[in-house]
């Protein structure tokens, strides 16, 4: 049987808040609460009032520790087929593969990940140094759902596979990303003025990141049940406009290996658990180019004085696209995510280099 996400976990039902609520109490003491941080001189500049949600900050650099150690933890607790958990495999550009990694660690789990040749480097190397085996395929030639099949058969009985976004406990994990944003926000303290009194925000946009749609669907989880009011959009890379695409049709439409250098969002489709919790809470998506990511990332480094890796622009890059078009008025409150950090300096240097 193919252990591809979409078959192994199409047998279970979707996630719900609840779920969500209950990966919060799992990974508390392990998960970082991560900042919401602001930028007067943004908020100056698009006339909008922006929040963002700093997963760069986070355990590991970016939110995948959330779902990841979640869903080795619900395996650990409840054995879905008898057997004893004896590892873990996956698949993974980078942060996820660094988050089953760490993740395996902590639970005393030995944990298996299949990443491209090309994945960066500094995300190769974290992998490896939490612990976990790696094993090398070619994402431009080769199908990593194969190739993970493949693995699978070498490792012991009760070695499970945790996809990076279509498993429920994965999703569910992810959406604390939004529960702690919609409960920071309800009693806000942050301003430019400390004489400021605490206030309750609601947020009418939301925007995230789209690689395979876990945070997304989890986050959208979160913000039907606090904030229904709040609007959720999704950003992907012009390259790979595969979800925006699966929306429009009403299908999942697979595409070739994105070649964008958002590598976190370099998938073909999103994932069969994902994609009904998109239709029914996701209200837009909209794609940005590799040259308005790298924009951002000069944004965040000369002022917000943060490292934010390629696909973790696409929310503020999403945010200002919809802003210029109109799409957002002006006065609005917008939460934007961040995905993650993870970039060597190397690259990131010669990318803002180029922008």
């Amino acid at each position: 049987m193919s252990v591809s996400a979409s078959k192994e976990s199409s047998h279970q039902d979707l996630p719900t808040y609840t779920d969500v609520l209950s990966a919060a109490q799992t990974i508390a003491n392990v998960a970082y609460r991560t900042p919401l941080q602001t930028s007067r001189i943004l908020d100056s500049q698009l006339s909008v009032r922006v929040f963002f949600k700093c997963e760069n900050l986070q355990r590991m650099g970016a939110f995948k520790i959330r779902g990841a150690y979640n869903a080795i933890s619900h395996y650990l607790s409840h054995s879905d087929t008898g057997d004893k958990l004896t590892g873990v495999l996956t698949y993974s550009s980078g942060n996820h593969a660094q988050a089953i990694a760490l993740s395996g660690g902590l639970l005393n789990v030995p944990t298996t990940i299949i990443m491209p040749k090309d994945a960066p480097p500094l995300k190769l190397e974290a992998t490896k140094s939490y612990g976990g085996n790696v094993v090398f395929y070619d994402r431009y030639t080769e199908k990593r759902d194969e190739v993970a099949m493949k693995v699978k058969e070498t490792l012991p009985k009760g070695t499970v596979f945790i996809p990076p976004y279509d498993h429920k406990y994965v999703i569910a994990g992810q959406g604390t990303v939004g529960t702690e944003v919609f409960e920071d926000l309800k009693c806000w303290k942050g301003t430019y003025n400390h004489a400021a009194k605490e206030e309750s925000i609601t947020l009418d946009y939301l925007f995230v990141c789209v690689g395979g749609g876990g945070l997304i669907a989890g986050i959208s989880l979160a913000a039907a049940a606090i904030s229904p009011n709040t609007k959720i959009i999704g950003v992907e890379p012009e390259a790979g406009n595969d979800a925006q695409q699966s929306l429009q049709q009403g299908k999942i439409i697979t595409i070739e290996t994105p070649r964008t250098i958002a590598d976190g969002a370099q998938t073909q489709h999103l994932g069969e658990l994902v994609f009904p919790i998109m239709q029914r809470n996701v209200s837009k998506i909209v794609t940005v180019t590799d040259k308005e990511l790298v924009q951002d990332m000069k944004f965040f480094g000369e002022t917000m004085k943060i490292i934010v890796e390629p696909t973790g622009c696409l929310g503020l890059a999403g945010l200002r696209k919809m802003v210029d078009s109109g799409e957002v008025p002006k006065g609005s409150c917008c939460g934007v995510v961040i995905s993650g950090g993870n970039v060597d300096l190397e690259r990131y240097c010669r990318l803002i280099s180029s922008g």
